[in-house]
């Protein structure tokens, strides 16, 4: 299977008891596949992989994964702190049948280099499934670097990466370090990262706007026309930015409400958006149109 294209790191919907909204999640899954979306990515950060419960997990994985039946890659985040218990997580979801896993580094030991290699190898030798390397030192405490980018790419099912700072000469220096062993997708700068070579996009955005972020990595794809996608990026910027900050997830939420799809609020300690914020929301969703309409 070939991974390219923009990947949705998905939210986690909730109910009115906040429990996991499994027919929410089924239908926001069914959404994002009839709008384009090339993959799902359950249990990212904006998924709060950190506020679920190990059951909760394994629920909104093979939820995600029964739902996609395979018309879509799905990516399970399966980062932890502990390299065994993301051994576990990422065996768990091989056996659940997900197409690869995308990993955080450990995001409180601060690990050496010599320690994240040994930990990625530890992972590589337990499973077989392709390892999206997650790159975001705002969150992780930790920075992959492209040095050590290229270091890891020398190990077997590290063959991914998700760049998630503002500097976009990483995707630049990180394919010109690793060659073909490894394919770099954008993180928060997406348009950019296509221009430096990315293959794909995990985006944030494409929770609301799945079509257009879809596009805009499919305009640049071969550079069919970088100008309309720049267009459609430059409108678009007001979202990625919302969901780009510390609001991610409430903001995300938000905008999902206006839009006609309820998925519950975030779990604390996170907080929903404050008035002034929401109402920022409800102006990018009138501003861009955005809607949440099922096919019949």
């Amino acid at each position: 299977m070939k991974f390219r294209g923009t990947y949705t790191v998905m939210i986690t919907p909730y109910d009115s008891e906040g429990r996991v909204d499994v027919p929410g999640l089924r239908r926001f899954t069914d959404w994002q596949i009839a709008q384009g979306i090339a993959g799902l990515i359950p249990l990212g950060s904006t998924g709060e992989f950190l506020s679920l419960t190990d059951d909760e997990r394994t629920l909104v994985a093979q939820t995600v994964i029964d739902q996609a039946a395979g018309r879509v890659p799905v990516f399970i985040g399966t980062g932890a702190e502990n390299t065994y218990d993301v051994i576990r997580y990422s065996q768990e979801a091989e056996r659940l049948g997900a197409d690869g896993v995308m990993i955080i580094p450990p995001f409180y030991s601060t690990p050496t280099d010599d320690e994240l290699f040994v930990h990625y190898r530890r992972i590589s030798d337990a499973i077989g499934l392709p390892i999206m390397l997650y790159n975001n030192p705002a969150t992780a405490n930790v920075d992959l670097k492209p040095e050590l980018v290229a270091r890891l790419s020398h190990i077997d099912n590290c063959c991914l990466i998700k760049e998630s700072t503002m500097d976009v000469t990483r995707v630049r220096d990180i394919i010109r370090l690793c060659g073909d062993r490894l394919s770099v997708f954008g993180g928060i700068m997406g348009f950019e990262s296509f221009l430096e070579g990315a293959i794909g996009w995990v985006a944030v955005a494409s929770n609301v706007a799945p079509k257009v972020m879809s596009d805009i990595f499919n305009l640049c794809d071969g550079y069919r026309d970088i100008g309309k996608a720049r267009e459609m990026y430059f409108r678009h910027v007001p979202l990625i930015q919302f969901v780009g900050g510390q609001g991610y997830v409430a903001g995300t939420k938000a905008l999902l409400k206006h839009m006609g799809l309820d998925v519950g609020g975030p779990r604390a300690p996170r907080l929903p958006l404050p008035e002034v914020d929401d109402a920022r929301a409800l102006q990018i969703v009138r501003d861009l149109d955005l809607r949440f309409e099922e096919s019949v």
